[in-house]
């Protein structure tokens, strides 16, 4: 059973992740979600919602999964390496897709939701960004590119370096979101902007959009994510530790 739902309503396919109860990104979820993109390519859509559960929509990896590979370095390296590639699928995509961020956005979700032409986002407390100092972790050079290219240098080191998730209203400000709207309306609004989008002319506008993108290309080929570097990393005491008290304190949630 696909831990991913696609619905398709004329040349617009909506790609929803589907694994509650937070969308955590397991190698199966994210296995699903680049089939799931590529599918909608093939069989023609002109533009792709991403979108995930009402509340969150994805809370990144599925970080009890990855502890649960103790000390299997090759298993805990393709656990990062497929969530790498449905990033790189969504990069590569060759048709705009919207993320319709109905909810909480962190760390991984944020990654995703970085790789979309468009963000729109729901307005009220939910949160949104890469909180891996909170953990221990260095994002990797080519994710920090991503926030970068969004938002701009010196405001992606602030948030960066803090680990800092902020809320909708401060990501719209800082231009991590696009919209904001009323939680039960981010899908169709992701929808509505894509239709305007998909009435310009196809070549001119297809052609330019992978002009813009291509440093996002770069920015997640594996020499700028350093993946052997981030998995070593992972194993650190210190990480360890604090991911384990992430589990506990979610656990107490």
């Amino acid at each position: 059973m696909s831990l991913v739902v696609t619905q398709r309503q004329g040349d617009i396919v909506e790609v929803r992740l589907a694994r509650p109860p937070v969308n955590a990104l397991n190698p199966a979820l994210c296995h699903d979600l680049a089939s799931a993109l590529s599918m909608a390519v093939a069989e023609g859509a002109r533009g792709i919602v991403l979108a995930g559960g009402p509340n969150v929509f994805s809370a990144g990896l599925d970080v009890p999964h990855l502890l649960s590979l103790g000390e299997d370095r090759h298993a805990l390296t393709l656990a990062w390496e497929v969530f790498f590639d449905a990033a790189m699928v969504l990069a590569t995509c060759p048709i705009p897709v919207v993320a319709a961020i109905a909810g909480h956005a962190p760390a991984g979700g944020c990654v995703l939701a970085l790789c979309c032409d468009y963000r729109v986002m729901a307005s009220g407390p939910f949160r949104i960004g890469l909180n891996e100092t909170q953990v221990g972790l260095v994002a990797p050079e080519g994710i920090q590119r991503l926030m970068r290219r969004v938002i701009g240098p010196y405001r992606a080191e602030r948030l960066l370096v803090a680990g800092e998730m902020v809320e909708s209203e401060q990501a719209l400000r800082l231009g991590l979101v696009d919209e904001l709207v009323e939680i039960e309306a981010v899908a169709q609004r992701a929808r509505t902007w894509l239709e305007q989008l998909l009435t310009l002319p196809s070549q001119a506008m297809l052609q330019t959009r992978a002009v813009a993108r291509a440093d996002m290309i770069e920015a997640l080929q594996p020499r700028n994510i350093g993946l052997d570097r981030f998995i070593s990393a992972w194993y650190d005491a210190g990480t360890q530790a604090a991911l384990h008290a992430l589990i506990a304190k979610l656990g107490k949630a």
